[in-house]
Parts: C-alpha cells; structure tokens; sequence
C-alpha cells in the first residue's frame, strides 16, 4: 500500500540574499501550492534565525506538509514536500536555479509505503 510520495531537495551556490528573502520564499510556496493543486490547512509558519538571516518555513497541508529550511552563509537551502496522493511533475531544478541562482540541484524522489 503506498502512503504517499516525497520529494526531498538539496540546492546549492545559492544567492544569500534570496535565501533570506521570505518574500522569495513565500513566492516559491505560492506557485509549488498553486501548480501541484496543494491545499494549506493553515497558513505558512515562518521562523527567521537571528545572525545569519536563515530562514525555516512550513505549510500543513491536507496532503500532508511543505518544508524548507536555509542558510544564506552557506548558500544552501532543503526543501520538503510529502503528499498522500500523487502530484504531476514540477521543474525543481529550473525553479531553484532561476529564483535562487542555484549552482546544484538534487531532487529525490520517494514512494512512501508499508514495509
């Protein structure tokens, strides 16, 4: 029985600024929520960590949760999407590249299901 599928993702050489940038953080969950017809259950939380300007940000969803965690002084961000149902595919990597200035990007993929 499959549980749901995850994607768990990794991008690197990112401009610091736009890692600290929750308007460009919010913008990301806006069109990920809009074009995988997501449903928030509530509205985003955002945590901004003194110093550094990273940021930890999360969506319930009814179809489970959006996460992402960064940090702007090492250019990284991790991104988390878990949802019971199936999604049509989404351009992580361009959409990190693009609005993140992206050098790396890893996208995994993963079938959740009982063992």
């Amino acid at each position: 029985m499959t549980t749901g599928y995850e994607w768990v993702v990794d991008a690197g050489g990112c401009r610091a600024e736009a890692l600290a940038s929750r308007e460009a953080l919010e913008s990301l969950f806006a069109s990920l929520i809009e074009a995988l017809d997501l449903h928030p259950a509530a509205p985003a939380v955002w945590r901004e960590f003194p110093g550094t300007g990273g940021m930890t940000g999360v969506v319930l969803l009814s179809e489970s949760h959006l996460t992402i965690h960064t940090w702007p002084e090492h250019g990284f961000l991790a991104l988390n999407l878990y949802c019971c149902s199936p999604r049509p595919a989404w351009d992580f990597e361009g959409e990190l590249r693009s609005r993140f200035g992206a050098a790396g990007v890893r996208v995994r993929s993963l079938e959740r299901s009982l063992p």
